[in-house]
């Protein structure tokens, strides 16, 4: 590698031209949201940033075309639910490779470097679903592309959570796979290891807090702030230089000691939970690019890492089992906007990202609580329930950005949240004589809690690659006669 040891200014050259690193920042483009922006529109802000890579969840075929021919670095996504198949059969394995791959490097010149098979498939939470089919997906597809030609070039890798190892100790010294899952870890690792190809590891100080009342805050963030964790002579002022130094001893304990390994996700939520908050998560993320942009790297693991920001956009239809604040770890809202100043290292000599332009919105007007409603009408609380339920209403609780809401503000954001999803139809701000539209801004004077306007729906699908103004969405009408008939 040529960049072992840089100065700020070498790393930031680095990071731009990708010429020798490979390392650096990247980011996580999810799809999972109700309104997406258009695929050229993110594509654009993803230029504008300076951003070199990013990581699909999937591979679809309208963003890696819009990819084409911006020498931005890809990882396409193989989802879960395909593993059994790409695995199960070598022909479905090439056919997908050729679709997904080959096509678009030949024929759109995307810069595919990564095929991520699978995405944390041995998540405990899974009971052992994907345990048997994950190293022959891996197999099959590694075979499909040197079969087609493009196996030097492109690299398959696996991105799992960090629930694939743990400590004996507590310290990163005593790290090993989770011993129910040793062995397909270790073959998996031996594969990898055998066609040249990285580990890719999921890490979340978040989840971490989340989880664990007692966690210590400042252990959580970058700022040196938290008391250092010795480990036998060797100090961490961080979790995640912990937890990669974790798994760095996991892989030399079982014979892989200078294995590659990329972060597939890292990053902090700004809403549904008291800790997922805009300034944990501008601290959290600037810490973590002066981290990466300073080149140290961790006791174990010197110079630059190779990471992936989670993620560029929130996603208002991720599911929230896990945690309402799963809708919200975008560095931008819905719409590109900015959520908060960040810095992240790359082009641009002010350093202040550049939001999505030309956005173009639904008309300024709101679903809310008409002022006669009574609080006690009995058609208010499943009428909540219901817009809760099919929209989305993760910025209302304790300690979300919506959280100091009265009653009646709280009501009209449910509804809001529908109205907005379902493209200001009004049919779906008929919640039986509780709700009302508005051309007043409902959103508070002060504070972050916003009554969001939706974006217009873009659908290439019908044949219009650009914005197309509003289309019923068809199940809203029969969701609607649904809610009638309850009520």
């Amino acid at each position: 590698m040529g960049c072992v040891k840089l100065n700020i200014g070498t790393f930031l050259v680095c990071l731009f031209t990708m010429l020798w690193c490979g390392n650096g920042i990247g980011v996580n483009w999810g799809t999972q949201a109700s309104h997406p922006l258009p695929p050229a529109t993110v594509v654009r802000m993803l230029r504008e940033n300076g951003i070199q890579k990013v990581k699909l969840f999937d591979a679809d075929d309208s963003i890696l075309k819009a990819l084409g021919k911006t020498g931005i670095e890809v990882m396409v996504g193989i989802p879960n639910d395909m593993l059994a198949s790409v695995g199960g059969s070598m022909k479905a394995a090439e056919k997908w490779v050729a679709k997904n791959v080959s096509q678009h490097i030949t024929s759109n010149n995307v810069n595919i470097r990564y095929v991520a098979v699978g995405n944390e498939p041995f998540l405990e939470t899974y009971n052992g679903s994907y345990l048997q089919i994950t190293l022959p997906a891996l197999n099959n597809i590694q075979s499909a592309l040197i079969k087609a030609g493009i196996g030097s070039q492109v690299k398959v890798t696996v991105p799992l959570n960090a629930d694939v190892y743990a400590s004996s100790n507590n310290y990163p010294s005593g790290g090993d796979f989770r011993t129910d899952i040793s062995d397909p870890m270790l073959k998996i690792v031996k594969f990898l290891n055998d066609v040249n190809s990285p580990l890719t590891v999921n890490i979340y100080p978040f989840i971490s807090l989340y989880t664990d009342s007692n966690f210590p805050v400042e252990y959580a963030f970058f700022d040196g702030n938290a008391s250092p964790l010795n480990d036998g002579g060797t100090l961490y002022y961080n979790m995640f230089d912990a937890n990669l130094d974790t798994l760095t001893h996991a892989l030399r304990k079982n014979g892989f000691g200078n294995f590659p390994i990329i972060v597939g996700e890292i990053g902090w939520p700004t809403d549904g939970d008291r800790n997922a908050n805009i300034e944990y998560a501008r601290r959290f993320n600037q810490g973590l690019m002066t981290h990466i942009s300073g080149g140290k790297g961790t006791p174990l693991r010197p110079g630059p890492i190779d990471a992936y920001l989670f993620s560029l956009i929130d996603e208002d239809e991720k599911s929230i089992d896990p945690g309402n604040f799963e809708r919200h770890w975008g560095i931008f809202y819905y719409d590109g906007q900015i959520k908060y100043p960040l810095n992240l290292g790359t082009t641009n000599s002010s350093g202040a990202l550049v939001p999505a332009k030309d956005v173009h919105y639904l008309g300024k007007k709101w679903c809310v609580m008409k002022p006669t409603a009574r609080l006690d009408d009995p058609q208010v609380q499943p009428s909540v329930s219901y817009a809760c339920g099919l929209a989305d209403c993760t910025s209302l609780g304790y300690g979300t950005s919506c959280g100091n809401l009265d009653a009646r503000g709280n009501i009209s954001y449910a509804f809001n949240s529908y109205f907005q999803k379902n493209n200001q139809l009004e049919v779906a701000c008929k919640f039986p004589n509780v709700s009302m539209i508005t051309e007043t801004d409902p959103t508070p004077a002060v504070g972050n809690c916003r009554f969001p306007i939706m974006i217009q729906p873009y659908y290439e699908s019908a044949g219009c690659r650009f914005w197309c103004g509003q289309k019923p969405l068809g199940l809203v009408y029969a969701l609607v006669l649904i809610l009638l008939t309850i009520l």
